[in-house]
């Protein structure tokens, strides 16, 4: 089975916790132990979100003023390098050298006229009070939007049409290979009318460059590990209900929250629509998930269009 494996920011970094390195590499080696069967089966690829990392990035280069700070397309590139050598390192020790993981630094292509660069709503950076956020916001310019009780940066995010790194990740799959790549979405990049690469001030969103990679790779599945058991309709009210499985036609017509849940249904929607299934449930319940005991399914062929998790 191939399978693309998109690790939410909890698997990097859980709430309310410094943003360390030695928390970071915490985080990675219980995610990486929790995927160590899976990765020893099957041909596999990781993908990770960034944005805590790029925004902290960001904030430490602000604070060396002798230079101009780094763009985030550059940024993003760090991070993948970054989180990417601790993910190989750590999955190569859980599985004992058993297979070869190698990181790559990935771009995603997109479109310079996308309409998410007029309406920033990718979270990066950490949690800021309302005052520390306004004053945030006045010194560097930046859009500011509520997260929970808090607030953060948040910065254009827009849609991966392609990965560009695609056949080399093919390559190495058939080589026996597990992957690590699309950190943070990709390097975001438009091509121009000579076919050049140019970097974008931008986060894509990495369950919607895991899609596009899954959908390009021909995957069996596309799991996205979160903190939560379910998609839910309704969430956080009185009418909520959890989604056990649905087809991409249903969940396209249900509303989520846009730059929390939204993305990881559109990802979902696309790798249905693409032939294969999407799996969105918790990372510490991973071989449940597999067995379908938890977590929502989205494929096509569900003729009741949804199945709700019974009370």
């Amino acid at each position: 089975m191939r399978v693309v494996v998109a690790l939410g920011g909890n698997a990097l970094a859980k709430r309310g916790e410094p943003m360390t390195a030695d928390r970071l590499r915490a985080n990675v080696k219980s995610t990486c132990l929790a995927l160590a069967g899976l990765a020893l089966e099957h041909e596999v690829v990781i993908t990770h979100g960034n944005g805590p990392q790029v925004g902290l990035l960001a904030l430490q280069n602000l604070a060396y003023r002798d230079v101009a700070a780094y763009p985030l397309d550059i940024l993003g590139a760090e991070t993948q390098g970054m989180i990417g050598y601790v993910i190989q390192q750590e999955l190569t020790n859980a599985l004992a050298g058993a297979r070869e993981v190698v990181a790559l630094v990935t771009t995603a292509v997109v479109e310079d006229d996308d309409p998410a660069f007029g309406h920033p709503t990718k979270l990066i950076g950490p949690q800021y009070s309302a005052q520390d956020a306004a004053e945030a916001a006045a010194e560097y310019r930046w859009t500011i939007a509520r997260d929970g009780n808090a607030f953060r940066r948040v910065v254009p995010s827009p849609n991966p049409v392609r990965i560009q790194q695609t056949p080399v990740v093919r390559l190495l799959l058939e080589n026996n290979r597990l992957v690590v790549c699309v950190g943070g979405g990709g390097v975001p990049v438009r091509i121009d009318d000579r076919g050049r690469e140019m970097g974008m001030q931008a986060v894509v969103d990495k369950d919607l460059a895991s899609a596009a990679l899954a959908a390009e790779l021909d995957a069996d599945t596309l799991i996205m590990l979160t903190d939560g058991d379910y998609v839910s309709q309704n969430w956080g009210t009185p009418e909520q209900r959890n989604i056990l499985t649905a087809s991409p036609e249903a969940m396209a017509e249900l509303e989520f929250e846009e730059g929390s849940m939204a993305p990881k249904v559109d990802a979902a929607i696309r790798v249905a629509k693409a032939g294969g299934r999407a799996l969105i449930g918790p990372l510490d319940r991973l071989d449940d998930l597999l067995a379908r005991r938890v977590g929502t399914e989205i494929r096509s062929g569900v003729a009741e269009g949804i199945v709700f998790v019974k009370d």
